[in-house]
């Protein structure tokens, strides 16, 4: 899709970052300059609600500084702070007429606030911004003034731009649902030479699944449910599903109002902005989407999720507490939550809720297998072992078949509760689904060099795994240590020194370094890595008082108090 240079220039960093750029008039310079650098650290970590009041300060001195206008006008509306974002939007569009951010703000409060005349007025000065929002915003502001032919014009205008065509044509059969042109909308959505229904997300089908019952084609709307909402616990799709089993339409309520009609724009450029990997832009239209439309519980996720992406977690967690219990997006809002509370330490918290998730949705394999990763990820492996093993029969009992990640997980518990038999089995079973998976060869090779079982077998899994991932450190360390393990310290030496340049703060690499080095005969870099090792530990995998007792005695005394062999040293 063509893109203009839209919000990247005025937003680089989110333009949190205004206050960089800004230097405080000299004869206040003094008691601004903490606000200065408060703003611009603050606006380095995405610290929306820090950021704006910090701008604020600097614009009571200077409130003609479009700059940090145009930053605490972007600030607000990325936190949420609508009413605010909109002042500051309205100062700065009489400082700067064709300034974006201002533009976009004012955009979107005029549909919320269903004012299509002034929404009519930003849209046309919208052109710095998406062509999707351009174009779009003047034909659904044009409908919200009654003028449809207008509109339905601006609709076919849009289509007409590359690679916009079937997502304005959805528009333009939304609209003609509105007015209640049921056929017409339909007749849009089914062209195939458009291609319009291939295109639809999760709404555009509920919409399309409504307009089939308002013809009385029940049929085909329990046929298109079926197909597209296979095995979902949507309850707008049960509501629907029991309406059309009993010949029963119901009303079209995808949207109910123009301006609704734009919050579906901007909501779903939204998620190609954030697909696309441009997170802060994404944010400012997921806002603008929620803000005109409340019930777009699937924006209102997103918010969520792109405030975990900016390590913003008390925002984070606010979004995904606005997603109603009884929603669609109820689990994956609660999920993210949990995410959260692990991110920030509250793991405790983050199980309880997942725990309770579960028991809300016994029937959810996929809340089962999450617990299960939060139990393993926390060293409660007995635990973890019964998610995932309620999470696997549950699939086996539905005839879906669990993937090689499910069987890895709890193939990783099994290893650390010491059941090696049934560690070796689920690993092997993740083979068997994806036979060159990196992860799952390394893991299992590795784990027989450690206990001396399998060498060449081993050897041949994680020489596939570097084949598959060259560049990962932790990998080319069980190559390494296979070839030590084997006795082949010479060949070892090369893939540990290049694992530790991978890795370089890695303490068991280190130390494994260490002990390659000693059985090659080069003692004293053996000890440099080993006191490298205890400098970067303390680690769970490494043994930090068995390092330093090689360094005391050295390696070949260490494995003889250890009930093992010393190694054959080059210098005899």
């Amino acid at each position: 899709m063509p893109r203009t240079t839209s919000l990247r220039i005025a937003l680089s960093g989110l333009l949190l970052t205004s206050a960089v750029f800004y230097t405080p008039p000299a004869a206040q310079a003094q008691g601004l300059v903490g606000a200065y650098l408060a703003a611009r650290e603050a606006g380095s970590r995405n610290d929306f609600t820090q950021a704006t009041p910090y701008l604020e300060r600097l614009l009571l001195s200077d409130p003609g500084n479009t700059v940090v206008l145009e930053g605490a006008t972007v600030s607000a509306l990325s936190g949420g702070q609508f009413e605010r974002a909109v002042g500051r939007a309205r100062e700065l569009i009489a400082l700067e007429p064709d300034n974006r951010a201002a533009t976009l703000v004012l955009l979107i409060a005029g549909f919320d606030s269903e004012e299509y005349d002034a929404a009519l007025r930003f849209a046309e000065n919208s052109q710095q911004l998406h062509p999707l929002v351009y174009g779009l915003a003047q034909a659904w502001a044009q409908m919200g003034q009654g003028r449809m032919s207008e509109a339905l014009e601006m609709f076919d205008s849009v289509s007409d731009l590359d690679g916009m065509t079937a997502f304005a044509l959805y528009c333009r059969a939304l609209a003609l649902a509105l007015v209640g042109d049921v056929e017409g909308a339909l007749a849009l959505l089914e062209d195939t030479e458009t291609g319009t229904s291939q295109s639809l997300n999760r709404r555009g089908f509920l919409a399309y699944a409504q307009l089939l019952g308002l013809s009385e084609r029940f049929d085909d709307a329990l046929d298109l449910l079926d197909t597209v909402f296979e095995g979902s616990s949507d309850p707008e799709v049960a509501r629907m599903r029991a309406a059309f089993s009993q010949q029963t339409a119901l009303p079209f309520d995808l949207i109910s109002t123009p301006a609704e009609g734009f919050a579906e724009v901007i909501a779903v450029l939204a998620n190609a902005m954030r697909s696309a990997g441009n997170t802060r832009e994404a944010l400012l239209y997921a806002q603008g989407a929620v803000r005109i439309n409340p019930d777009l519980l699937d924006a209102q996720l997103m918010i969520g999720q792109i405030f975990e992406d900016l390590e913003q977690p008390d925002l984070a967690l606010a979004a995904y507490g606005a997603v109603p219990r009884e929603s669609v997006f109820d689990m994956s809002a609660r999920m993210g939550r949990a995410q959260v509370l692990e991110a920030t330490g509250a793991n405790d918290q983050a199980i309880e809720e997942l725990t309770a998730l579960v028991d809300e949705y016994p029937q959810s394999f996929v809340a089962m297998q999450f617990l299960g990763d939060f139990q393993r990820r926390e060293q409660r492996h007995d635990a973890a072992i019964m998610s995932y093993s309620t999470a696997i029969q549950m699939m086996q009992d539905r005839g879906i078949p669990p993937t090689w990640q499910t069987w890895f997980s709890r193939a990783v518990s099994y290893e650390r509760t010491g059941q090696w038999q049934a560690a070796e089995a689920d690993f092997r079973a993740a083979l068997q689904i994806e036979p060159d998976q990196p992860t799952v060869l390394n893991y299992l090779g590795y784990s027989l060099v450690e206990r001396g079982e399998k060498l060449d077998e081993a050897l041949d899994m994680i020489e596939r795994a570097v084949a598959g991932q060259p560049d990962s450190g932790f990998i080319v360390d069980s190559l390494a240590w296979a070839l030590y393990r084997l006795g082949r310290y010479d060949e070892a030496l090369p893939h540990m020194e290049r694992a530790v340049e991978l890795e370089p703060t890695d303490p068991v690499l280190n130390d494994h370094l260490g002990d390659i080095y000693w059985a090659v005969g080069r003692q004293r870099e053996a000890q440099f890595q080993w006191r490298r090792a205890l400098s970067f530990g303390p680690s769970d995998d490494m043994d930090s008082a068995v390092v330093r007792r090689k360094l005391e005695v050295g390696l070949d005394v260490v494995r003889v108090e250890q009930g093992e062999p010393p190694l054959r040293p080059a210098d005899g």
